[in-house]
C-alpha cells in the first residue's frame, strides 16, 4: 500500500474533513504506540508501511509502560480533541489508523503487536475494528 492510498484509506473510513487531519491521526497514533512498544517491533512495523508513515514508528528508543486508557489520554492530549467528545472520537480514530495499518502489513506483523500489548486485555480496544471485519483478502495483494 502506497502512502496516498494509506492516508486516503484512513480519511474515508474516519471520516475527517481533510487528508491532513488523517495524516496529524495518524502521526499522532503511531507517534504513541511507539512509545509503548519494543524499538524491535516497531521499527518491523514500520518497515512495512510505506516511509512516510513508517517513520512515526522508529522515533523512540525508551519504552514506557502505560495502558490503554493512557494510550487515549495522550492520543486526546496530542490531538487536541474537544471536551465533550474527545474519549470517543479519539478512541474512533486510533482503531481506523490501526484497522488501515492491518491491511497494510503482514498478520505476522499484528500478531507480534498485540503480544507486545498484551496481558493487558484492555489493549484489545485498539483492534475492535481489525477484529470486526471479516475483509475479504486477495492473496495476490496481501503481503505474507
Amino acid at each position: 500500500m502506497d502512502y496516498d492510498t494509506f492516508i486516503g484509506e484512513v480519511q474515508n473510513r474516519g471520516q475527517f474533513p481533510s487528508q491532513e487531519d488523517a495524516v496529524r491521526t495518524t502521526r499522532i497514533t503511531l507517534e504513541t504506540l511507539s512509545q509503548r512498544i519494543e524499538p524491535g517491533g516497531a521499527e518491523n512495523l514500520g518497515e512495512q508501511l510505506p516511509e512516510e508513515i513508517g517513520r512515526h514508528l522508529s522515533k523512540v528508543d525508551d519504552v514506557e509502560r502505560f495502558e490503554w486508557n493512557g494510550f487515549v489520554d495522550r492520543i486526546i492530549e496530542k490531538g487536541n480533541y474537544r471536551p465533550d467528545d474527545e474519549r470517543g472520537d479519539a478512541v474512533h480514530h486510533t482503531r481506523v489508523v490501526m484497522d488501515v495499518v492491518e491491511d497494510a502489513v503482514t498478520v505476522g506483523a499484528i500478531e507480534d503487536l498485540r503480544d507486545q500489548l498484551s496481558p493487558a486485555d484492555d489493549w484489545n480496544e485498539l483492534f475492535v475494528l481489525v477484529d470486526q471485519e471479516e475483509k475479504p483478502v486477495d492473496e495476490e495483494q496481501r503481503p505474507e
